[in-house]
């Protein structure tokens, strides 16, 4: 097996519950990294295969985890995910923006977004 082989197949991955993963593939002569994006179905099978629960099980349980964070968001609460990050609800403010087509200036109104700050150990990771 060649390097070229080697590196092909190679996907960096980060412990636990990843919602995205690389893939490093050669293009001719020259390197080029694509963004694979796990879906949910994918995401659901990786943690079947690494805890040995059904795919149901494990579907169920996260559909209770983003239902319960969704809940606790929405009533402004936070949820720290100790290691993982920080879910919030932010208020963005109204501002002045542009149509794309005609130039004409718009009013965008105050809106409530969700938020959410990577944990210490998670942007360790990353860097």
């Amino acid at each position: 097996m060649n390097a070229r082989e080697a590196i092909r197949g190679l996907t960096l991955r980060l412990p636990g519950i990843s919602f995205f993963h690389y893939r490093m593939a050669f293009s001719g002569a020259t390197k080029t990294f694509r963004r694979v994006i796990m879906n949910k179905a994918e995401l659901i099978e990786r943690v079947s295969k690494d805890t040995n629960l059904t795919k149901t099980d494990v579907e169920n349980a996260l559909n209770s985890i983003t239902r319960w964070i969704k809940d606790c968001v929405k009533k402004n609460d936070e949820v720290k995910l100790i290691g993982f990050g920080t879910f919030t609800k932010t208020k963005r403010k109204a501002r002045t923006g542009r149509n794309p087509q005609t130039g004409a200036e718009i009013k965008i109104p105050a809106t409530n977004v969700p938020r959410f700050k990577p944990g210490k150990e998670f942007k360790d990771l990353v860097n």
